[in-house]
């Protein structure tokens, strides 16, 4: 079955409290995404966010992110006035998220919320079936607060041992703090399951995102460090991160700790598979992201600026994806094999049996022959015009070389009439990947205004993108289930034969 998605985080979409949240909006897109005929939503990690303002930098691999949920669904709940809110400064630009507002104004107002919540039935529910990340992860957002948002490292030497007699007695003095932590995952995963149920019902599936790393300063490296790749003083000895290429001279150093994949592989991967176990009771698909790094990763000397020294280590392999396969079988899963391939993780993408990724944007370098142009990919793959670490479009036209715009005019047929954006979106979606996934800024043919992230970067921009108001129009939906009809893409619909 062919089919297609559209990719928008839901910080992206429109709203009055200066970021994309789990309500109106959210419950709008679907119904676009429905009329466009589309079969996925795909969306960022939903975890909190943490360094740089990035959902790949999380304090915690099984949390979601307070700053999605939805104020106005807490009102109607009782738990808070509009007027307590609404009337408040919430963005200065309603085009860009200003995480610095969310961070100062948002804690106050859920605060409130909390304060007015009476526990019931279902709120004890999920404190049980969480209680294996979740009081680790209350904790450490307590005393992360009561430290002044340091980073665990820079805390007390006896705090930064989880299972000391001072941290102990620091869950019984912060009990208000935690369950403050308690209150705001319980409704982020109330509301985000409501809203999952109500893509689902529209026949629309979520296609999530799982990092493959964590933050050193995260709930999962402070409770088990044993799982990482540490020092005495629990400081990393390598780091993450991705070779010198032909983008950035020195690589990209994350920063990310490096797990001790023997210590993994002794436990059986039960962090790992806690974790995929959680993701696959989120998402309908999980994207896998950078899947090389299973294979072998780059790492990095902690001490180095750049990532230009570091080495290839290898990573667990197929021991890994084999425990994965056997322990949950019937897990989706989308592998990002982006970036510096061999041989070797070509083969592990295939014997996975997970579909890879193939990104029309790099198809067209006219210096050298590329595997990703569409006539070479396989059916069993997943075509992108590109992804949230790429320019849009529209940028890519504005700024790629002379030889690679007409090289990509010429294998496309890219023409003024129709448009060579809308060209290179026909280009995807006529491919034989079973799976077409465009960026909404593509179909909305924005430009470097409206990229979601420049890799490797803090760039103040970076994470902020936000849609107009209205920008979800029955004409634009008409447009875009036009030509997901057109290749044989359309999702199933009742009414489809009358149209």
């Amino acid at each position: 079955m062919r089919e297609s998605g559209i990719l928008m985080h839901i910080t992206s979409l429109p709203g009055p409290c200066g970021i994309g949240t789990m309500g109106e909006a959210a419950h709008g897109f679907v119904d676009f995404l429905d009329r466009a005929g589309q079969s996925y939503w795909q969306i960022l990690p939903l975890t909190p966010t943490g360094f740089g303002d990035s959902p790949y930098q999380s304090f915690g691999a099984w949390a979601g992110n307070p700053y999605l949920i939805d104020l106005d669904i807490l009102a109607r709940q009782g738990l808070l006035r509009q007027e307590e809110y609404r009337p408040l400064t919430w963005y200065r630009d309603p085009g860009r998220v200003d995480f610095g507002i969310q961070y100062r104004q948002r804690r106050q107002i859920l605060e409130l919320a909390c304060n007015r919540f009476r526990p019931e039935e279902d709120y004890e529910t999920f404190l049980r079936q969480n209680r294996d990340w979740l009081e680790d992860y209350g904790l450490f957002m307590a005393l992360k607060e009561a430290f002044h948002g340091a980073p665990w490292q820079d805390w007390p030497g006896e705090f930064r041992d989880h299972s000391s007699p001072q941290v102990a007695q620091k869950r019984r003095d912060l009990t208000k703090e935690i369950a403050f932590q308690y209150f705001l995952q319980y409704q982020f995963h109330r509301q985000w399951k409501a809203l999952r149920a109500y893509a689902n019902s529209k026949g629309i599936r979520i296609i999530g995102d799982v990092p493959i790393y964590v933050p050193l300063d995260s709930a999962d490296v402070w409770a088990r460090p044993r799982l990482y790749q540490l020092d005495e003083n629990h400081r990393p000895k390598v780091v993450a991160g991705c070779p010198p290429d032909a983008f950035t001279a020195d690589g990209q150093k994350w920063g990310n700790p490096i797990y001790d994949w023997k210590a993994m592989a002794d436990t059986g991967y039960a962090w790992w598979l806690r974790r995929l176990k959680a993701a696959s009771e989120m998402y309908d698909v999980v994207r896998l992201d950078h899947f090389r790094g299973f294979e072998s990763y780059w790492a990095i000397p902690a001490g180095d600026k750049t990532a230009r020294y570091g080495k290839w280590e290898k990573g667990p392999g197929t021991d890994f994806i084999r425990t994965v396969k056997k322990e949950l079988p019937e897990m989706a899963f989308i592998a990002e094999d982006l970036g510096f391939l061999t041989q070797e993780v070509r083969q592990l993408q295939r014997s996975s049996g997970y579909p890879g990724m193939k990104v029309l944007q790099f198809a067209f370098d006219s210096r050298e022959e590329s595997d990703y142009l569409p006539h070479l990919y396989p059916v069993d793959s997943v075509c992108y015009t590109g992804t949230h670490d790429n320019v849009p479009l529209r940028q890519w036209l504005e700024e790629a070389s002379r030889e690679d715009v007409d090289y990509a005019r010429a294998y496309l047929g890219l023409n003024r009439e129709e448009g060579y954006i809308q060209g290179m979106i026909r280009g995807a979606m006529s491919s034989v990947s079973r799976l077409c996934v465009v960026q909404m800024q593509d179909y909305l043919e924005l430009g470097k205004e409206a990229r979601m992230n420049f890799p490797g970067t803090l760039s103040p921009d970076n994470w902020t993108w936000r849609a107009e108001e209205g920008f979800d129009t029955p004409q634009l939906a008409k447009r875009i289930r036009a030509i997901t009809r057109l290749y044989g893409r359309v999702k199933a619909d009742p009414g489809e034969a009358e149209e």
